[in-house]
């Protein structure tokens, strides 16, 4: 996946229609109809203008990709959905190791146990057994 700029700037949303839609490389009709299918949520001015983030334009993108490999409207929202899904568990998985990793830290712990290694060989015993 691509890198992502700064979180913050990421998600401001400050492109109106035509200028998402030259970005993501559609008529702003289809950025209509997509948001008519729930597929895209862009702000909205206090006027009631639509505005779209770097995060929209890299979702209709990902539409776009979508699209483009055959799937329909239905499909395109159930991938969206596991997509965020997945991120959002991989979030609270991170959080959960960087969780685990504190206690280890604050037990004294200085390697965590998936990392040791440990070889163990038959070796003859005090009463000659092998």
């Amino acid at each position: 996946m691509n890198q992502q700029p700064e979180r913050d700037n990421y998600t401001v949303a400050v492109y109106v229609i035509s200028v998402a839609a030259q970005l993501s490389g559609m008529h702003p009709q289809t950025l209509r109809n997509y948001e008519r299918e729930g597929l895209l949520r862009p702000a909205r001015t206090q006027g009631g203008n639509r505005r779209y983030s770097q995060a929209d334009i890299a979702r209709l993108h990902r539409i776009a990709q979508l699209v483009e490999s055959g799937m329909n409207l239905e499909g395109i929202r159930h991938v969206l959905a596991l997509e965020n899904e997945i991120a959002a568990l991989r979030n609270e998985v991170a959080a959960l190791r960087e969780d685990v990793a504190a206690q280890r830290a604050a037990r004294g712990e200085l390697v965590p146990t998936r990392q040791v290694l440990s070889v163990f060989t038959r070796r003859s015993g005090f009463f000659g057994e092998r």
